[in-house]
């Protein structure tokens, strides 16, 4: 998967930079623990921290090509790139020669021979820069649903980058500054295109390439959804998404290390595992799955959860003979410090939603990688079949603001309740989500003649692909490249979006529930309880104890003046919620607010965040 890092500088000599550029790339060693590379030119200076998934031996970053002793690109790549196989078969036709097995090199010829244009032939997840020296330009590229990170900095006569913004704040000329825009995307659940939490960074769009040159940068976008007529009926329309689904399954499971897949016994991870096992065999598929202990025997049935997955999980495991692993956790793991900071340097922000999740997953993805490096996910499924509760809520639906943000699913979202009045004034959230909502549904591509309700079913898809999901895809990049696990989305290979994007609503939904085409497309594949199961999300602690540990370190948070987020709180609502009765926190759902205050303290005593509000 590996992590990515350069410096690009039209006005110094870079090959006397080579120990800040070492410095950027070594903040991302998790990503790529077994190799590090770097690349100086005189304006240009690359790093590389590898994880070895696709030959081993061969594939080395940076990567350079030279040609009759005159360099031409040298490239930096974070990702994979499933149709590599093909594309090398088509370059040796027009005549390049490989002398690894990698799709790295595949990758660097396939810039070579076609430039930017090579990106309309690539099928997988990534992010990488080349820079061409014939043109003295860098080009930075972001997959089409950014799966994978790219962020940048503009500088007065260059840029910064790097797969995670910690390796652009190693750089002494990158300032560890944030605002109230900062604090807006901090709080408010709207993944804005572009935007980061620091002042002046940025990331490379989904879709999206990035120049920089001695003129300047220019965006450029080269992938985005369209709005087309749809023309298949539904027994073909479930006979593509079937076939879609096992190509892009079979291409992802190339692996020269091993492999194995995420399995909570939902539709989704449920119909990735069966599609696994068919390609590779009964009994060689391994799967896992994550619960907290004593949570199938206590567990309690609430809003968005109306059953435990652990026996789903096992019916599927059975059912396809996968080697099946349970990760349970208690509450002693999510809350110990050195998970806790171990996520927290992931993230490089506080992590603002579902604050037991973020421990839980890089719990779950450490535990893995003791037998496996790379994992197929089940994730975006939900945004892009509508298997959400609010893509089949009628209030929801009319509602003109972001559906996941209407009465019945905000709650679950908050994170501002023990904010001061005048921050809370200051940021105004309201009026920013208004304008960002404003802005998402100014690009929602249209079909002309389209019906009332599918033209709105497809704005909210829109939003959902373009917005929400992107918070999921963070995280699980996140946590799991925290653990040095390379986790793969199916389900946002950019055909199958295309594809389900244009198929009309009464088609997505023929037979009156969630994610029908879906559950028809996997029909031969899972047990029928697994089939008729309704949608339910990642498992989160329903342990007293875990939001005991929480309040009780509010309440050492509130009794230290010197704590950076002190002035930031209304004391008198933080102290209410941290002598309140255990267990009450989460019932007035309150539970965000207070793993929000704890994580921000903790992100602005660790990195000495300068803070302009």
């Amino acid at each position: 998967m590996c992590g990515i890092a350069g410096w690009v500088d039209f006005s110094r000599d870079l090959t006397k930079e080579y120990a800040t550029v070492q410095a950027m790339t070594r903040t991302l060693k998790n990503r790529g623990p077994d190799a590090e590379g770097i690349w100086t030119g005189r304006h240009v200076a690359l790093g590389h921290r590898r994880l070895a998934i696709i030959d081993v031996v061969g594939g080395a970053q940076p990567m350079e090509f030279t040609e009759n002793d005159r360099q031409l690109a040298v490239l930096t790549f974070s990702g994979e790139i499933f149709n590599f196989r093909e594309l090398r078969a088509e370059l040796r036709a027009r005549g390049h020669h490989f002398h690894t097995r990698s799709d790295t090199e595949v990758l660097l010829h396939a810039y070579l021979e076609w430039g930017t244009a090579c990106v309309d032939r690539l099928l997988g997840m990534y992010a990488f820069a080349v820079w061409d020296a014939r043109r003295e330009e860098l080009v930075m590229v972001r997959d089409h649903m950014g799966v994978k990170p790219l962020f940048y900095l503009e500088t007065p006569h260059g840029v910064l980058f790097g797969s995670e913004p910690k390796a652009i704040l190693a750089n002494p000329m990158a300032p560890c500054r944030t605002d109230l825009d900062g604090f807006r995307e901090m709080f408010d659940m709207v993944k804005t295109p572009e935007e980061t939490v620091y002042v002046g960074m940025r990331e490379v769009r989904p879709g999206h390439l990035v120049r920089v040159n001695a003129n300047g940068i220019v965006k450029q976008r080269y992938w985005s959804l369209e709005a087309k007529p749809h023309t298949d009926d539904l027994p073909e329309t479930i006979g593509h998404v079937r076939g879609l689904l096992e190509d892009i399954v079979y291409r992802e499971l190339n692996s020269d290390v091993p492999l194995c897949t995420l399995l909570s016994g939902g539709l989704d991870s449920s119909a990735v595992t069966a599609l696994a096992a068919k390609n590779l065999g009964r009994g060689e598929v391994r799967s896992f799955s994550v619960d907290f202990a004593g949570a199938e025997y206590g567990f309690e049935a609430d809003a968005v959860r109306g059953s435990a997955d652990a026996p789903f999980a096992r019916e599927v495991a059975e059912f396809v003979s996968s080697r099946h692993t349970e990760i349970l956790l208690d509450s002693a793991n999510l809350v110990d410090p050195a998970v806790r900071a171990a996520v927290l340097y992931a993230t490089d922000r506080p992590p603002a939603y579902w604050g037991d999740m973020w421990p839980s997953l890089y719990l779950l993805f450490r535990a893995i990688r003791l037998t496996s490096t790379v994992a197929l996910s089940g994730e975006s499924a939900d945004e892009l079949f509508g298997g959400y509760r609010w893509f089949h809520n009628p209030n929801a639906i009319k509602a003109e603001t972001f559906p996941w943000l209407t009465s019945g699913s905000s709650r679950y979202f908050g994170g501002i309740g023990l904010l001061n009045r005048g921050l809370v004034e200051k940021l105004d959230l309201g009026e920013y989500r208004r304008q960002r909502y404003s802005e998402a549904m100014a690009e929602v591509p249209r079909l002309p003649g389209e019906p009332e309700h599918d033209r709105k079913m497809r704005e909210i898809t829109y939003l959902n692909l373009t917005r929400f999901v992107q918070t999921l895809l963070d995280r699980k990049d996140l946590m799991s490249m925290a653990a040095s696990l390379e986790v793969r989305v199916p389900f946002c290979d950019h055909r199958l979006v295309e594809y389900v994007f244009n198929v009309p609503w009464q088609m997505k939904s023929f037979d009156g529930r969630e994610k029908s085409l879906l559950r028809a497309a996997s029909a031969n594949l899972l047990p029928t309880s697994v089939l008729e199961r309704v949608k339910t999300p990642y498992p989160a602690t329903q342990d007293p104890l875990y939001e005991a540990a929480l309040q009780a370190e509010l309440r050492e948070v509130l009794s230290d003046l010197n704590a950076p987020v002190r002035p930031l709180l209304d004391l008198d609502k933080a102290q209410a919620v941290a002598v309140r009765e255990a267990g009450a926190v989460s019932r007035a759902y309150d539970r965000g607010s207070l793993e929000m205050a704890l994580w921000l303290n903790r992100w602005l005593t660790a990195n000495d965040v300068m803070v302009d509000l």
